[in-house]
Order: C-alpha cells, then sequence, then structure tokens
C-alpha cells in the first residue's frame, strides 16, 4: 500500500488520504488481499498491476509505458491489456504505449506508430479505427487484420533493407 501512495505523499497529500486513495487502487486494479505484501513476493503480473496503480493514482496527463507486459505470460499479459484499457477509459491519460508485439500494439492503440531501426524515424502512422471498448476477441476481424498486415510488411522490408545493407558491408 504504501508503495501506491508515496507519489501522493511526496507531493504532501495527508497520510489518511494516500492511504484511501491507494486502498481505493489497489481494489481497481484486483489486488485486495495484498495490499501490505512486499513487491518481491508478488507475481510478475500483480507486480504490473501495482506499478500501474502508482502512475495512474497520481492522475498523470501523459504516461509513458515502455515493454510493461513483456515479461507476462500470454494469460496475463491478455488480462494486463483488458485492464490496462479499462482504467485509461476511466484516467483519461495519454499513454504512450512501448511494445515490440504488433498484436498489442494495435489492440490498445487509437494509432501505431513503427519506427525504422537505427537511425529511428517513423516510417509509418497508423491510425486504428476499432470499436472502443475492444472486445478481446476483436483480433479476429478484418480491420484488426488489415493493419496487422501493413504494420507486419513494413516491418519485414525494413528488416530486409537493413539485412541488405550488412551483407553489402561484409
Amino acid at each position: 500500500m504504501a508503495n501506491i501512495a508515496f507519489g501522493l505523499r511526496m507531493r504532501g497529500i495527508g497520510s489518511a488520504e494516500a492511504r484511501r486513495a491507494a486502498y481505493e487502487w489497489i481494489d481497481r486494479v484486483g489486488l485486495s488481499g495484498f495490499a501490505d505484501r512486499y513487491p518481491h513476493t508478488l507475481s510478475g503480473g500483480m507486480q504490473q498491476r501495482v506499478a500501474i496503480a502508482r502512475a495512474l493514482i497520481n492522475r498523470p496527463s501523459v504516461l509513458l509505458m515502455d515493454e510493461p507486459f513483456g515479461a507476462l505470460d500470454a494469460q496475463a499479459r491478455a488480462l494486463m491489456q483488458e485492464l490496462l484499457l479499462d482504467l485509461w477509459r476511466d484516467v483519461g491519460a495519454t499513454i504512450f504505449f512501448v511494445t515490440h508485439d504488433v498484436d498489442e500494439a494495435i489492440y490498445l492503440a487509437d494509432r501505431v506508430i513503427v519506427f525504422s531501426a537505427a537511425p529511428g524515424r517513423v516510417i509509418l502512422d497508423l491510425p486504428i479505427d476499432l470499436p472502443s471498448p475492444r472486445p478481446p476477441d476483436i483480433s479476429a476481424s478484418g480491420p484488426f487484420n488489415a493493419a496487422k498486415l501493413q504494420c507486419l510488411e513494413l516491418i519485414r522490408r525494413e528488416g530486409r533493407r537493413i539485412f541488405d545493407l550488412s551483407e553489402s558491408a561484409a
């Protein structure tokens, strides 16, 4: 609980109010019953839920998430993606979500930006026009797959370009 309340306390929020808010966020991320556990005793998915609660309790206008679900198993990852979308709808922050998983990018995003390899430059800025809230089976839809194919083709083309460059330099 203190981990989640830390930012509020550093901003001068009183202890009782910070505790109340922390318990509210603990409940929102599905960790009731784990409030007083140390982070190292929690599973990877639970640790990510603590990190999300710790960030969102402060009501940021912008949040950067760099591969937050990369180490999670498929089940935990899917649940975390759904949780993040639910919390995002409530909080309304702009989230910059960095991932190497094309499906994850399309599922979570209103807009997917694909970068080239070094030097990094934008090679695709793709608006994602899918319904919100998104059903978990949206990845079986035509529009989802069209966006995925467009991203993957650019990624493959970029990979071939780099491979060709490295081959000619050898």
